[in-house]
């Protein structure tokens, strides 16, 4: 998989006649340790979809030896109104007022509020509305009432009761004493609540829903003593008095922030006027929330346009292999490299778990590539899985490119069942191993020998063992090695995958079929040659300069551009099959 490098400038503006106002607070620090967090309140515009990180730019700064991202800068808090509804009307109201809520990326509209759920099991037990908490505790309601069962067998003190309980001990009276266990137990605090609030450098309060992304805290609502701490049972912001059941917040359009009821959409006015004339217990009421928007919440080219230089373009894109993400940096970037290889990590987790930038271009013979480590771990072993099948690759010593993926695939379509397929210069075996799966036979090469090592195990991995043979030798020997112990079963197709140097190697098809054989019994090969070109019309610069190698005229060269790997400069594939005059030669 593969994330094709693009870049994107910071003065792309959506261009809108409608006035904008200018935000007043500062960029984020690259390096203070403490900040505050930002309180806006967005402007009433229609075409403002979701919060930005609006910032002014200061002067850039030189980037100091120990880069570190300030999270806690990105905090942002709105001030935003909700609709505090039961929970069991919340989604049918969703529906209903859905071109009234905030609708923003990634944040949902209905949020819950901690404390003020029940646990389903616990509900069962629980008393009703109609006297009692279900058939299995009925007698035991009855009697804490000073009612009578009508049955004298059943008026028992508690510890009688009990008693006769354990004596007709079976499944049922099971699960009553672990239901009973469970009402009778205290409630648990919940750790990992208070440990992300202190992580994040927020207080827990009441009425908030919290996320990775986003917080939610009801702005004015009281908490409740220790004395008197029932919120579990009580909900939060009802005070003393009747539980009125479990309650969502519907959080409202920016538009209607610290708004009264009166200036609110006729929709919303008719949700808190008809659930405030209903016999019911279940009310609706207009609440002010702050909702917090963490580091988490925001996309990677967010967090880039904030940290980066206004006049500097952004990387939005890199390249995928296994879990590492291969970077491309421009010499603009470099002294950002850490900074964009931090912010890259933290939003493609768990996924991603190692950031390198290609230091230099391919110049050795075994176009390997040097890479640095930017973030992450240091490990540059990886498990690929590309159309099915398992590669181990070390990017640091062999070669692979996942952009090619589909290429590969391409190519592997060409070849029939019961052909025998020669790949020249393998690598680790992605077109070797998908071919092997549906050809008779193959016979991969690669001069690398850590390639080759790597070949061997992509082999066994995939259990193609018996249909792949593996060489490690120079292309022209290999070449000649497998044509001259061809015997009933030839050759048929040929994989020529070195762009910068496939083309030198067509020389050693002159006569490589042999003058002693009958060219009527013979089946030539088809070649698949890749190469580079940088010419006005690259498919005519390489068939030309096909032919000067072959020194004869292919006519029929099936070109195909694979993908542009530089501005002008495309990598190309030519198709052929080798001519008896070049086969046959003397």
């Amino acid at each position: 998989m593969s994330c094709y490098l693009a870049f994107r400038s910071h003065h792309q503006v959506v261009v809108s006649s409608f006035p904008f106002c200018k935000p007043s607070f500062r960029k984020p620090s690259f390096f203070s340790t403490i900040s505050q967090t930002k309180t806006l309140t967005l402007d009433a515009h229609p075409f403002n979809h979701g919060p930005t990180l609006r910032h002014v730019h200061p002067p850039p700064l030189p980037p100091p030896p120990d880069w570190r991202i300030d999270r806690e800068s990105f905090t942002r808090s709105f001030d935003i109104a909700a609709l505090r509804v039961p929970a069991a009307e919340c989604s049918s109201l969703e529906r209903r007022l859905r071109g009234h809520l905030l609708n923003w990326p990634r944040v949902r509209n209905i949020a819950r509020v901690p404390g003020d759920d029940l646990d389903p099991e616990l509900k069962k037990l629980m008393r009703s509305s109609e006297g009692d908490g279900g058939d299995r505790l009925r007698s035991l309601a009855k009697r804490v009432d000073g009612e009578s069962d009508g049955d004298e067998e059943h008026r028992l003190s508690p510890v009688l009761y009990r008693e006769k309980l354990v004596k007709d001990f079976n499944c049922r009276g099971f699960l009553n004493f672990r239901n009973l266990a469970k009402m009778s137990r205290p409630k648990k605090k919940k750790k990992n609540s208070l440990k992300n609030g202190k992580e994040e450098g927020l207080e827990v309060k009441c009425g908030v829903g919290k996320n990775d992304f986003y917080a939610v805290e009801v702005v004015g609502d009281g908490g409740v003593g220790e004395e008197e701490d029932m919120s579990g049972l009580l909900g939060v912001g009802f005070g003393p008095g009747r539980w009125r059941g479990p309650t969502r917040l519907l959080l409202l359009d920016e538009r209607f922030a610290k708004k009264g009821a009166d200036e609110l959409p006729n929709a919303v006015k008719a949700v808190l006027e008809g659930c405030a004339t209903r016999e019911k217990l279940s009310v609706a009421e207009l609440v002010q929330c702050h909702l917090t928007l963490f580091y988490d919440y925001w996309q990677m080219n967010e967090l880039l346009e904030a940290l980066l230089p206004e006049d500097m373009v952004v990387p939005t894109g890199f390249e995928t292999v296994g879990h590492i993400a291969h970077l491309n940096l421009r010499d603009e970037h470099l002294p950002y490299k850490n900074l964009i290889a931090q912010v890259v990590l933290d939003k493609n987790k768990p996924k991603i778990q190692t950031v390198v930038n290609k230091m230099d271009a391919i110049h050795n013979e075994y176009r390997t590539m040097q890479l640095e480590v930017l973030a992450g771990n240091h490990s540059l072993v990886t498990t690929v899985i590309e159309n099915g099948y398992r590669f181990q690759v070390d990017l640091a010593t062999v070669y692979w490119n996942s952009r090619l993926g589909s290429e590969r695939i391409r190519l592997v379509d060409c070849f029939m069942g019961s052909d025998i397929v020669c790949d020249v210069f393998s690598g680790v075996g992605p077109i070797a191993i998908s071919a092997a799966k549906k050809v008779k036979h193959v016979y991969a090469n690669d001069l690398n020998p850590i390639a080759v090592d790597y070949l061997e195990r992509n082999v066994v991995l995939n259990k193609l063992d018996r249909k792949v043979q593996v060489f490690n030798m120079d292309g022209r020997r290999f070449i000649s090695t497998v044509f001259a112990g061809q015997n009933r079963h030839p050759i048929t197709q040929v994989v020529m995958n070195l762009p910068n140097d496939a083309v030198e190697f067509l020389d050693v098809f002159q006569g490589i079929l042999g003058s002693k054989l009958k060219k009527d019994n013979c089946h030539l090969p088809k070649i698949h040659i890749y190469g580079f070109s940088k010419a006005e019309n690259p498919e005519f610069d390489f068939h030309e300069r096909i032919n000067k190698v072959l020194c004869d005229k292919v006519i029929e060269i099936d070109m195909h551009r694979v993908r542009l790997v530089a501005p002008g400069k495309w990598m190309l594939c030519g198709s052929f099959i080798l001519p008896p005059s070049i086969a046959f030669a003397d």
